[in-house]
């Protein structure tokens, strides 16, 4: 086998970013799970809950701008160790706050430096892995979020009810610790990695990329290239999409089915579950295609495409006449978003130059972050409508139908705006 001959360390450096994306869901998860708790313990309102999750995607676009550029310029190594390293301390300082503003302040934190995870995860990726390989390797680092949002609802319910909310900040944050003593043993770039074979190195190395590949481009002149808006369009359409389903999936099936969140939950474990599966999956189809012959950019697109369909039985949901059912349409629809991400992140390092990678990855999930900071209040409001009229499940169902109708309209403008696409130019 290919893999065999070559050397597999290429998959260790996967499995590190898998752990870290991981680490960094059920960090962010925690707060949802807990939200009925922390609505009793601080008077909280749907909106007061809607600016604590906006203060999170505010500063969460702050630190994709942020660190995007730091990585490009320190590398991946110390820029992904110094973003775990600030999102742990900031899970934990989640268990010494005493008032909403409070936890405003550090979800705010916490929101800055876990934008670091995928700028230095797609970087990572770039640097380790042919072009044939990159979508699956992100598919599974993508399918941490998903496994990291199924260890949670099991988490921390346990915790909470063996211990309290705080002891759940204080167990989830210190796993960022842990996992930062093997990144900085096991990591380094292919180039200087003792650890690696040479023919593996050479297979890393396999692609043909052209002169403009080991180019650094000037921020301001991504914003003004194609291949950059590819990236921001299929962000802003679809991040706030995922932060929905994030946020907000524990207290629908709570307000709906009446779910008790204070207990481990099943159902929740089954829809970020499916997650992986799709995560993966949608990975390995655009490298199905690439492997038969196809551009990769089709690839890539038409995978786009096929998730783009894939996520409209959503519209469905509506119809659910119990948590099953309704477990069932939101699974594929989360799955189908997991594949779709796994794709748009790839993208990036097929157009753009290695050395910007992280930038336009920083600049996309800046896009797609403010997106999903005013999201949330479009939320906020249209829940806390309907819960006052005494009918909490109209809300939710509209927002189903804008999660259907989202992932179309980007694939259109991407496949616009892709057409007769031309190699970034360089010059100064």
């Amino acid at each position: 086998m290919e893999n065999k001959k070559n050397g597999n360390y290429r998959w260790v450096i996967c499995s590190l970013l898998f752990f870290a994306t991981t680490i960094n869901y059920i960090d962010r998860q925690v707060i949802g799970l807990l939200k009925p708790t922390l609505e009793s313990q601080f008077h909280w309102t749907e909106l007061d809950y809607g600016y604590i999750v906006m203060a999170f995607a505010a500063m969460y676009s702050l630190g994709y701008l942020f660190f995007g550029s730091l990585i490009d310029k320190v590398g991946t190594k110390i820029g992904y160790g110094i973003s775990v390293f600030v999102w742990s301390v900031a899970a934990l300082l989640h268990a010494a706050v005493k008032s909403t503003l409070g936890f405003g302040m550090v979800r705010g934190l916490l929101g800055l430096a876990e934008a670091g995870n995928f700028p230095a995860a797609v970087k990572a990726v770039a640097e380790w892995f042919p072009k044939k390989e990159r979508a699956l390797a992100t598919g599974i680092f993508n399918s941490g979020t998903s496994i990291g949002a199924v260890v949670a609802p099991i988490l921390v319910p346990w915790v909470l009810g063996m211990y309290g909310w705080r002891q759940a900040f204080w167990v989830t944050g210190s796993l960022g610790f842990i996992w930062l003593i093997f990144w900085w043993v096991f990591y380094e770039i292919p180039s200087k990695q003792k650890r690696l074979r040479q023919t593996e190195l050479d297979y890393i190395n396999s692609d043909v990329d052209p002169p403009e590949a080991t180019v650094k481009i000037k921020w301001r002149k991504l914003l003004g290239l194609k291949q950059t808006w590819i990236f921001i369009v299929g962000k802003v359409l679809t991040d706030p999409i995922w932060w929905f389903f994030l946020f907000w999936l524990p207290s629908y099936f709570s307000d709906t089915f009446d779910l008790d969140l204070t207990k481990p939950s099943l159902q929740l474990a089954v829809v970020y579950a499916a997650n992986t599966v799709g995560s993966i999956g949608g990975g390995y189809l655009s490298s199905y295609f690439i492997k038969h012959g196809w551009p990769v950019l089709k690839a890539r697109k038409m995978t786009l495409l096929i998730m783009a369909i894939g996520v409209t039985p959503i519209f469905f949901a509506r119809f659910a006449g119990n948590i099953w059912t309704a477990v069932a349409i939101i699974s594929i629809a989360t799955a189908v978003h997991q594949a779709w991400s796994a794709n748009i992140f790839t993208i990036v390092s097929d157009i753009v130059p290695k050395k910007s990678v992280s930038s336009v990855v920083g600049i996309g999930g800046m896009a797609g972050s403010i997106a999903s900071t005013l999201f949330p209040l479009l939320v906020g409001y249209l829940l806390a409508y309907y819960k006052a009229i005494g009918d909490i499940t109209a809300g939710y169902n509209i927002l189903f139908i804008i999660c259907g109708c989202a992932y179309i309209l980007a694939w259109s403008i991407i496949h616009l705006l892709s057409k007769d696409i031309r190699p970034m130019i360089t010059t100064k």
